[in-house]
């Protein structure tokens, strides 16, 4: 008999958090498939585009009936609550519904967690509830009275820093005993082939930096193009390429034209394909406000690619050994960045072994290793 398990995620935007709550249920229906029956839930038509990948990987797709998810607002703070607010309500019933048709053994909650943390204090289920925290989240006042609340009702928390999860158990959000620390799934071993043998060619032929990210307030390139400009004063060769888009793209060509730096910084827009980039860039540069630790950051180290890093919550700074597999610099602050920036040119002959060191803490964040996490964390 197969262990039924449930993926809830509802998520808006092509982020971290998406693509990793899908390769966290292809871990275990891969790796698993004679222990797990992996199911995810499709509330709004969330999934749509990855309907014959779950296929492919033997995963369920419940579908809630809904098929709004393509007019939902999905920029900005405001309208992205607007838009969980929406997905509550309205898969409130048809949640409730599956849950009792289904009757799965456990329920992963990834996204808008107060849905299935309401429905399974109001109804008692007895399924496992796992929440699984990710990102910076803050603790406002909702948040916390509704953990409290339904504390009881959460057999298992997962983080994917053991800095996030050591601040959650030091101030008693939840018993020790619930909290495990599990990487994220961020390496899929077959993708990451497939993508390297890509043989796409960029008309780019100087030295550059990488960043990637959505352009968004939490990847703060304000702050990135403020301090190469700094070091674009000292320095004639380097280059610097941002990949993503974002509603913050205006605002930071802007600040392109403003420091006249056209000519030495260039916003691509989204790439399928960024190992071809990593390939090419002399260094990564993460200036996140927050992150956990990051895909890019991990994919990043499996390319051989240095990176130079804020030290923002929660995992960049766990992740590159505090400072041994790569340059930290404190976040946000004047001239940080510009600094280690100076380090990494004066130094670029001679960070081997840090590179080596990122590249073999990379490997935890495979699928298969996750899966095994997950698989033995169940078992417990």
């Amino acid at each position: 008999m197969k262990y039924k398990i449930i993926f809830w995620s509802p998520c808006l935007n092509k982020v971290g958090t998406l693509k990793s709550s899908i390769y966290s249920a292809i871990s275990l229906s891969r790796y698993f498939n004679n222990k797990f029956e992996v199911s995810i839930i499709n509330s709004c038509g969330e999934w749509n585009d990855y309907l014959k990948i779950f296929e492919k990987e033997k995963i369920k797709v419940i579908d809630l009936g809904h098929n709004y998810f393509k007019y939902l607002p999905k920029e900005g703070f405001f309208f992205s609550r607007i838009s969980y607010t929406l997905i509550f309500i309205l898969s409130f019933f048809p949640l409730i519904k599956n849950l009792k048709k289904n009757n799965p053994d456990y329920l992963v909650a990834n996204l808008i967690t107060s849905l299935p943390l309401v429905i399974k204090k109001i109804f008692n289920f007895r399924l496992k509830l796992i929440l699984s925290i990710s990102g910076h989240p803050k603790m406002n006042i909702f948040r916390f009275l509704l953990w409290k609340l339904t504390e009881n009702v959460i057999s298992l928390v997962l983080f994917p820093t053991q800095d996030l999860k050591k601040k959650f158990t030091d101030n008693f959000f939840f018993e020790y005993n619930k909290c495990y620390y599990l990487p994220n799934a961020i390496i899929n071993i077959r993708d990451y082939i497939n993508q390297i043998r890509n043989k796409e060619k960029i008309n780019f032929d100087k030295k550059f930096f990488l960043a990637v990210g959505r352009l968004t307030r939490q990847k703060n390139f304000s702050y990135l193009i403020d301090e190469f400009y700094k070091f674009s004063l000292t320095d004639k060769e380097y280059n610097l390429i941002i990949i993503g888009e974002g509603e913050d793209r205006i605002k930071l060509q802007n600040l392109i034209n403003k420091y006249k730096i056209f000519d030495r910084v260039y916003l691509l827009g989204s790439k399928n394909n960024v190992y071809y980039y990593m390939k090419k860039a002399h260094a990564l540069i993460v200036t996140s406000l927050w992150e956990d630790p990051g895909f890019v950051l991990v994919e990043a180290a499996l390319s051989n690619l240095f990176i130079i890093s804020s030290d923002c919550p929660n995992g960049p700074k766990e992740f590159l050994k505090n400072g041994e597999a790569g340059y930290l610099f404190f976040s946000n602050k004047q001239n940080q960045l510009f600094n280690q920036l100076l380090k990494f040119k004066n130094n670029y002959h001679s960070i081997g072994k840090m590179k080596i060191l990122a590249k073999k803490n990379s490997i935890k964040y495979s699928l298969f290793r996750h899966g095994c996490e997950f698989n033995k964390i169940l078992s417990d």
